[in-house]
């Protein structure tokens, strides 16, 4: 019997790609499993970025009020588990190496890639579980993902903006076309942002999806420190931030009620959606302060307080990279008051994937970073140091390179005083190795 990590070295191997978007070879594993058209609602979640921090409020949302939730997110930041939470825990290995048996015996002759592997195995432990709601985290784009291959009862799309260009296309509109592929006819399409190309108002259109749009059907006020939603239905006053740093998150609060909303006022005609809906009407507002009190997401905005103040954010593109610039703009600076606190510096532990933007990413962050440490990431997609380097260009303040984030770190430590801060960025690949040295240090 393969133990899980045996399992994770097959499943990278199997297939000659490990990026293969299309559908056909996953939906015929789900055929074979009997998972392909789910008994369970299922919302799925899109976008550019802040589609995992959607998919943390809604699994808070769907807990506080009594659902029993099946999370799949990717990818993970310490351990494979974490890709697929039941209730708000990670499914264990005996259950992963379950699922994976099954799937290797319904697969016969077809290959899958590692992220096909995950999503069968995400929604046979739901269809075990028999979980009240599926929340499935697109990996890459929408349309040929292979979480698309069950239809959505409720899709959001939380934004669009450049990344993974070579996959999804060059402009905005080819990009949000592809996320748009989670959209399904007659269902809600909620949308976490006016601002969205034209092409995913098109698809919306085409496909006859009913469009929940932030700022029309959906809104929230910031009242100093509590907020206020308008919703669809619902009104709530005086609602506490979420546990989750940063203003984005109000954003990323409020679509996710939007959708549980969504769902609650438009089931459909599927028995296990129509169930679920009648035990969400009405939304109780204690439940709601609840969730956000409780939502957890790490290497999001994450905060580790102390003499010097670590902020973890596993930004990775330029979009990503701008919303983490205003989140630092917004947090004062940890060091004392007056003329100490002027001369608080901020450093940047940054790795960045070769296929990245890091000089986007750079350019996002200037004029806040005064001491940049540049990590080399292992790996097929990974950059060195010194690759680094060249990409981000001249960014303004003292350069140095490690070679790895655990020493990158390092560095950080010995370099900063009491009232600095130290930002770890540019990929969950920079932010899960210190996060672990961080528990160690």
């Amino acid at each position: 019997m393969r133990t899980l990590a045996e399992w994770l070295t097959l499943q990278e191997a199997v297939h000659p790609k490990s990026i293969d978007l299309e559908l056909t070879r996953v939906a015929a594993v789900a055929r074979a499993l009997g998972i392909e058209a789910p008994e369970f609602p299922v919302i799925t979640v899109a976008g550019t970025n802040g589609k995992g921090s959607v998919v943390a409020h809604l699994e808070a949302l769907f807990g506080a009020l009594g659902a029993s939730t099946g999370m799949f997110t990717s990818p993970h930041l310490l351990k494979y588990n974490e890709r697929i939470r039941l209730k708000g825990r990670e499914a264990a290995d005996s259950e992963l190496i379950a699922a994976f048996e099954r799937i290797e015996a319904a697969r016969g002759a077809t290959t899958l890639t590692f992220f096909e592997y995950n999503t069968l195995a995400a929604l046979v432990i739901f269809a075990d579980r028999a979980v009240d709601v599926a929340l499935l985290e697109v990996g890459l784009g929408g349309r040929l993902d292979a979480t698309n291959l069950v239809a959505a009862d409720v899709a959001v799309l939380v934004s669009v903006g450049f990344d993974h260009s070579d996959w999804l296309g060059g402009t905005l509109d080819l990009i949000g076309a592809e996320k748009a592929g989670i959209f399904r006819a007659g269902r809600p399409a909620v949308l976490g942002t006016p601002e969205m190309p034209a092409s995913v108002c098109a698809a919306i259109e085409s496909l006859g999806a009913r469009a929940v749009i932030a700022e029309r059907d959906f809104s929230w006020r910031l009242r100093g420190e509590s907020w206020d939603y308008e919703g669809l239905e619902l009104a709530l006053r005086a609602l506490p931030p979420s546990a989750l740093a940063g203003s984005i998150q109000y954003r990323n609060a409020a679509t996710a009620l939007a959708a549980v909303e969504a769902l609650a006022r438009d089931a459909g005609s599927r028995a296990a959606v129509r169930r679920l809906a009648a035990r969400l009407a009405p939304l109780e507002e204690r439940a709601v302060r609840g969730a956000l009190r409780a939502v957890r997401l790490p290497g999001r905005f994450q905060v580790v307080p102390g003499e010097v103040e670590w902020i973890l954010d596993i930004a990775h593109n330029p979009p990503a990279a701008e919303v983490l610039s205003r989140q630092l703009r917004e947090r004062a600076m940890p060091g004392a008051e007056g003329g100490e606190r002027a001369r608080a510096r901020t450093f940047a532990v940054i790795g960045v994937l070769a296929d990245k933007d890091a000089g986007g990413i750079a350019a996002a962050l200037a004029g806040l970073i005064d001491h940049w440490i540049l990590c080399t990431l292992p790996g097929a997609r990974g950059s060195s140091a010194g690759q680094l380097a060249e990409r981000l260009g001249r960014p303004r303040g003292e350069i140095q390179l490690a070679d790895s984030v655990t020493a990158g770190c390092e560095l950080a430590r010995a370099a900063a005083r009491p009232g600095d801060r130290v930002v770890v960025c540019g990929s969950v690949h920079t932010v899960g190795p210190a996060l672990e040295w961080l528990r160690i240090y």
